[in-house]
């Protein structure tokens, strides 16, 4: 019985075509748009992780700041200080002191502005670095402060083009430097900017030819695997209080910013739009199963006098109300295909335009399938009731 209903309720759908197609649009947009928004949000939500990631493993950044205390002034950090953290904290694998400065670098006939960094040991290990050709600096060239640099794909890509960047010499502000080094591509941070387009110095030569002190702008730390992150910053925190003559009631001139924090907040914040894009998107499948109960009564409208001949003839009132409530089954249904089809496929396309890995989440594929199933069911068991109450010989005189 459930076959012929079913057949039947196909032959009557492709005698109207095009009013079928645009009574199920709603479902479509509807599935559509949820699919989508929770696709490209966990696609949003997996690069936001991997391109944190990608600043390194469990890192810290302390910053310099001004205190809320009286007199109190920005005090810059200095490489005793990265120092002394990575001597009395356990737990921190890296503690590397970095600045770094916008500048302008020249090779031959091309000249690019980068930032360039002056970073003491560690700093590559710290953010899982690789070079990809040449090699880094030796302990020895750090603290003599030699004149070499390690760039970045950007940078080779701009004053070099195709050319191995690998022994070339270029200017950086006053001073050449042979590039010794070439940088593994890391892409865009979660911040937008190209971490590729970059130049590294050792720190000491940094001090010498640019900056002309000894003050150093940032501590970059990379925290062990598997330690109690919270107990580490508070330790961190009493440390560098001890070092620039804190007393108890003046607040921290200084911030620590832990990747991992930032990760949870910027991965909390794209869940809660997805969530949020996802339920807006939700009320399109209302608005559609609306759209199916008013074509449906529209159809039990004209086809009052088919009803009755079938009742007249013997079809029970379960039989009519099972055959309306197949149609409107079949086109929820099919708005939901249509819907999830066009979904993944935008999704595919915007999220290579965007950069975003293609993340479909297919139970949530077929929570939509089902739904769709379900709104054909809620919203067309009204027209079918009616269809199925409706008297024959009333019927039968129906014009």
């Amino acid at each position: 019985m459930l076959g012929n209903a079913l057949r039947e309720a196909i032959r009557s759908l492709g005698r109207n075509a095009l009013r079928s197609f645009l009574t199920v649009l709603g479902i479509v947009i509807g599935v559509g748009a949820v699919i989508a928004m929770v696709t490209l949000g966990r696609g949003a939500t997996q690069a936001v992780s991997d391109q944190i990631s990608s600043l390194g493993s469990n890192i810290v950044f302390l910053r310099p700041s001004r205190g809320f205390g009286p007199g109190q002034n920005v005090v810059p950090f200095k490489v005793e200080d990265a120092l002394a953290i990575a001597r009395e904290v356990p737990g921190v694998a890296w503690s590397t002191p970095v600045s770094l400065r916008t500048l302008t670098v020249v090779a031959g006939n091309q000249s690019w502005s980068t930032t360039v960094v002056g970073a003491g040991e560690g700093y590559l290990e710290a953010r899982r670095w690789e070079i990809v050709k040449g090699r880094g600096f030796t302990p020895s060239e750090l603290r003599a402060g030699v004149a070499s640099c390690i760039v970045g794909q950007t940078v080779a890509r701009e004053l070099f083009g195709s050319e191995d960047p690998i022994g070339q010499r270029m200017r950086v502000d006053k001073f050449s430097c042979e590039i010794i080094g070439l940088l593994d591509a890391k892409g865009q941070s979660a911040m937008g900017t190209d971490q590729d387009d970059i130049v590294i110095i050792p720190l000491r030569t940094y001090q010498r030819r640019i900056s002309g002190t000894t003050d150093v702008d940032s501590i970059q730390l990379s925290l062990a695997d598997g330690i109690d992150n919270e107990r580490v910053l508070a330790d961190i925190r009493l440390v560098l209080r001890e070092r620039r003559h804190l007393s108890a009631n003046m607040e921290d001139n200084f911030r620590l910013i832990d990747s991992k924090e930032i990760e949870r907040t910027l991965t909390s914040t794209t869940r809660m739009l997805t969530v949020l894009l996802g339920a807006v998107a939700g009320i399109s499948l209302l608005v559609g199963g609306i759209g199916i109960m008013n074509i449906m009564l529209v159809s039990v409208t004209e086809r009052t006098r088919e009803i009755g001949i079938r009742l007249a003839i013997g079809a029970r009132a379960a039989d009519v109300m099972l055959q309306f409530l197949v149609e409107a089954v079949v086109l929820a249904l099919l708005g939901g295909a249509i819907g999830i089809t066009l979904a993944l496929v935008f999704s595919l396309v915007a999220a290579q335009k965007l950069g975003f890995p293609f993340s479909p989440d297919y139970g949530i594929v077929l929570i939509a399938a089902l739904f769709s199933g379900a709104i054909g069911i809620v919203f067309g068991f009204f027209p079918a009731r009616r269809a199925a109450r409706l008297d024959p010989i009333e019927a039968l005189r129906h014009e």
